[in-house]
């Protein structure tokens, strides 16, 4: 085993540095690049002012006013720089809501386990976060949006311009970016730096909801190479296809499919790459000691802290407003009215109706489904929140808490799959049932131009079923592209290093095995499994 992990690292030093030099040296080669902007000083001008309003000037009133009116067009040169910056701005703090997110994710996982393993659920929660992220910088950021340059909205990354394609049936496929490795080179720009924190965290969101499922018998030393796999490699490809500037978004433009795979927050690429990670993983792990009946009936492993866990969701909610309102990556774009409006909407409904589902078939309403109902709404408004009336928000979120509570009990009696969280109900199932609902409910008064198609979005409902095609491929896709690379990645993992603990330790707590800390020293755990 040390010499296997000797030669593995030797070759990953020897990947890191040739990215290194292509995401340094090469830039520097081509003369005819753009220039980054490290300091910020000269993005944002006088062309951000074009087409911003209904009544902006045209690129001919610029240019007229620049040769008649030079003070006028210093002014406007100022006003399209303060325009990018309250973009960049918006979009920083909106990403800093989402990385807040974690603390709820880490609340809720660990309220919902067992507390001789609240110790352990807690520490995969605060360390995917750093693992997650530094995988994401080594090259997940540059095969995710890579080409997805220049950002209109933030008035730079013209640089990130490398898309490698195939060419199929004489269209481009874009599969992945060759841009921003490392940060460095011509990736060191302002607006490239704000982008790449904005994305890490959507990223982070998906690593971390396996952990869930996983939770209570998933091995340390195995996490942590997954928390650097899935920011490097498995989330980025499937986000360059939808969000990148890959072919998923290019479904409208090659093929006439709508305005291609539309997922304005992250329903598919977030929450359904999660919610499939997660559903593959705890296959593969086999459920908790104790878990199943021999004949086949489940038992009840009841959460050990549930205000701890009602409390995370509600930051998960909270949160979820820099989520769906910091897509636009601009704080000018005032439909970030709606889409905030719909977002909580969605989340009320999916309570609601989880909460009276529970009620009516079993004479209690459960207050653990309802806040896992609550964020079902969230996940599946997520793709939709931009392009949706209040009353179908509502709709989405009622049908995402119902579909919540008939995903748990499918997944935990027929598939026999171990989710001690709800994790592949409320992301990967919801997360479908998100990008689904864009495709029927979206009703043309946004997104013109959307993925470079000319037009608002429609879906089936309002005469475009194109649009519900294209986001059934999506769909589709996730789950085969993500169910094979889980699998390959998690079974690699299990092969080499292991990815469950002993059943004696899982019989003690894995906070005394697996982690240096011990969430509950001085109580006294019940040890046995139920």
């Amino acid at each position: 085993m040390t010499v296997y992990m000797r030669k593995w690292t030797k070759w990953m030093l020897c990947l890191a540095a040739l990215l290194l030099v292509a995401g340094t040296v090469l830039p520097a080669m081509a003369a005819d690049e753009p220039k980054p902007d490290p300091s910020g000083t000269a993005t944002g001008g006088i062309g951000d002012i074009i087409g911003a309003s209904a009544g902006a000037p045209t690129d001919n009133d610029i240019k007229a006013m620049s040769e008649k009116e030079p003070l006028a067009a210093k002014v406007a040169d100022t006003v399209g720089h303060n325009r990018i910056s309250i973009n960049i701005v918006w979009t920083l703090v909106c990403g800093f809501l989402v990385m807040f997110m974690q603390a709820g994710f880490a609340m809720a996982e660990t309220g919902f386990t067992r507390a001789k393993n609240a110790g352990h659920t807690m520490a995969m929660n605060f360390m995917v976060y750093a693992l997650g992220m530094l995988g994401f910088w080594l090259c997940g950021f540059a095969l995710q949006m890579g080409g997805a340059g220049p950002y209109a909205t933030l008035g730079g990354g013209g640089t990130m311009n490398g898309e490698f394609v195939i060419h199929l049936f004489g269209k481009e496929f874009g599969l992945f970016g060759t841009k921003g490795f490392f940060l460095s080179g011509q990736a060191y720009d302002a607006s490239i730096f704000a982008m790449f924190l904005f994305q890490m965290v959507f990223m982070d969101t998906t690593a971390t909801i396996p952990t869930g499922s996983m939770a209570e018998r998933w091995t340390f030393k195995t996490f942590m190479v997954y928390g650097i796999v899935v920011g490097a490699v498995i989330y980025p490809l499937f986000a360059n296809w939808v969000w990148g500037g890959g072919w998923l978004a290019k479904l409208g433009s090659n093929f006439n499919l709508g305005h291609g795979h539309v997922d304005f927050a992250g329903s598919s690429v977030v929450h359904m790459t999660g919610g499939v990670l997660a559903f593959v993983g705890a296959k593969m792990l086999g459920p908790r000691l104790g878990k199943y009946n021999k004949d086949g009936t489940p038992n009840a492993m009841p959460g050990h802290h549930i205000p701890m866990a009602i409390v995370g969701c509600f930051i998960l909610a909270f949160g979820w407003f820099g989520f769906n309102t910091g897509s636009t990556l601009a704080g000018s774009d005032l439909r970030i009215g709606v889409i905030a409006t719909n977002t909580m909407l969605a989340s009320a409904g999916g309570a609601f109706a989880a909460a009276i589902y529970m009620w009516l078939l079993y004479g209690k309403p459960d207050i653990s489904i309802a806040a896992n109902g609550l964020l079902a709404g969230l996940v599946a408004i997520t793709a939709p929140c931009a392009f949706v009336t209040a009353p179908a928000a509502v709709l989405i979120g009622v049908i995402a808490g119902v579909i919540l509570c008939a995903s748990v009990f499918f997944v935990e009696r027929t598939l026999k799959v171990d989710d001690p969280v709800g994790a592949i109900s409320v992301h990967g199932v919801n997360g479908a049932w998100g990008v689904l609902a864009l495709g029927l409910f979206a009703d043309g008064t946004y997104g013109d131009g959307w993925n470079g198609v000319p037009g608002t979005v429609k879906g089936l409902l309002y005469g475009d079923a194109s649009q519900f095609l294209a986001q059934c491929i999506g769909t589709l896709t996730n789950i085969v592209y993500v169910a094979v690379i889980g699998y390959v990645v998690f079974k690699i993992l299990d092969v080499t290093l292991g990815l469950r603990v002993d059943p004696e330790h899982e019989f003690e707590g894995l906070d005394q095995h697996e982690v240096a800390v011990v969430a509950y020293p001085d109580f006294n755990l019940r040890n046995f499994p139920r």
